[in-house]
């Protein structure tokens, strides 16, 4: 296993270079496994497409490392880390977030998102659900996958104007107030 655990850094290093010079949907697997130094058959050996590749990067780099910290409560401490690795690539992410269509960026990371929500949401949503039965592990889970995506895009996109802790901050702020108290009382 350690074998295919380093061949997949390999290509996955190979993929963030090239991204760094052009735009993801235009790299071909060829480019990736020529960069990396392998043959192209080992890359179908581990991913089925470039796409497959990058989920394997926001799911490796991105979300394993925050998963123990989200499953001891640490939310903030999570969120910062998440946050900091993605500026730590910053160029990388820049570029991957253009990505559109059928295989866009923003899916690819929601629905890696959701899959970590979902094993958190399993495990601790018994006393919501038993007062909002519509409230499913899987809607829980989708809502916190598209709003910290869509956080986390708008900050990419925005070039990372604002810096991990801060967002972190924010997007805590944001997820810990009712809409009535962000958008203040009326009277």
């Amino acid at each position: 296993m350690q074998g295919k655990g380093a061949v997949d850094t390999l290509l996955a290093e190979s993929l963030k270079e090239l991204a760094l010079c052009r735009p993801v949907e235009k790299i071909t697997i060829k480019e990736i496994t020529d960069k990396a130094g392998v043959i192209r058959p080992t890359f179908y050996h581990h991913f089925q497409d470039k796409y497959e590749l990058l989920e394997w990067i926001i799911l490796t780099e991105l979300l394993e490392p925050i998963q123990p910290l989200l499953e001891n409560r640490m939310i903030n401490e999570a969120l910062v880390l998440l946050f900091t690795n993605i500026e730590k690539e910053r160029e990388f992410y820049m570029q991957a977030v253009r990505l559109e269509g059928q295989n866009s960026f923003e899916s690819i990371a929601r629905n890696s998102v959701k899959r970590i929500f979902l094993e958190l949401a399993k495990q601790r949503t018994a006393e919501v659900m038993q007062k909002f039965g519509w409230l499913t592990p899987e809607r829980i889970a989708e809502y916190y996958a598209q709003s910290m995506c869509s956080v986390v895009i708008t900050w990419i996109r925005s070039g990372m104007a604002v810096s991990a802790k801060e967002l972190a901050e924010i997007y805590d702020y944001m997820m810990t107030h009712s809409l009535e108290e962000v958008l203040g009382d009326s009277e």
